[in-house]
């Protein structure tokens, strides 16, 4: 399995480049292209979704599709009158996941094939050097560059939702407060699992 890392690395900054203007954008676009970052060619996760070369990317790029499609419907916008900028849903779809750049590291290890003959294949292991958290590294490494609004902050901060290792009252909590963050926690979630899928190999 994997992705086309050039063409999702210019539909990315495409995106980036149409959608997000605020000052210090430039920079951290910049930022994610240098030899500093691994974004656009980092995977998703070690095993399960997007574990492989520009997972992480094509993730950013399923997530604001399916969130773009949430903030759509009519029942989100009517019932729910959650309405948010262009802007920002780029900005929390495209960069809720900046926590992973530069986290996981190319290694191998020994397995059996069908043979029974040992034989070294790739996989990628954990290898955080910023440990701080999931959501709130994200709001960290973001805020070092361009303003998030506190409504994006949430957003990034709570995307993983009741799958997060935190208090499920404060979860609960945060997603009630700011439905931006629900809604960015629907999205993650279609993308991880119908969009995407998850290889247990």
């Amino acid at each position: 399995m994997g992705t086309n890392v050039e063409e999702n690395k210019a539909r990315f900054k495409e995106i980036f480049n149409d959608k997000i203007t605020r000052r210090g954008s430039e920079k951290l676009l910049e930022w994610l292209e240098s030899e500093g970052s691994d974004f656009f060619t980092a995977p998703a996760s070690t095993r399960y979704h997007g574990a492989y070369e520009g997972g992480l990317c094509e993730h950013s790029l399923n997530v604001y599709d399916c969130l773009c499609s949430y903030l759509a419907r009519d029942r989100v916008r009517e019932e729910y009158k959650l309405e948010c900028s262009e802007e920002t849903t780029a900005i929390i779809a495209l960069l809720h996941d900046l926590c992973k750049v530069n986290l996981y590291r190319a290694s191998y290890r020994n397995k059996k094939n069908e043979h029974g003959d040992w034989i070294q294949v790739p996989f990628y292991e954990f290898n955080d050097m910023l440990p701080y958290g999931h959501g709130e590294k994200s709001v960290y490494i973001v805020n070092g560059f361009m303003r998030l609004t506190r409504d994006e902050a949430m957003a990034i901060r709570w995307h993983m939702g009741f799958s997060g290792e935190e208090n499920k009252n404060t979860i609960g909590n945060a997603l009630e407060l700011f439905p931006l963050a629900f809604a960015l926690n629907v999205a993650d979630m279609e993308s991880t699992y119908f969009v995407e899928g998850r290889d247990y190999k």
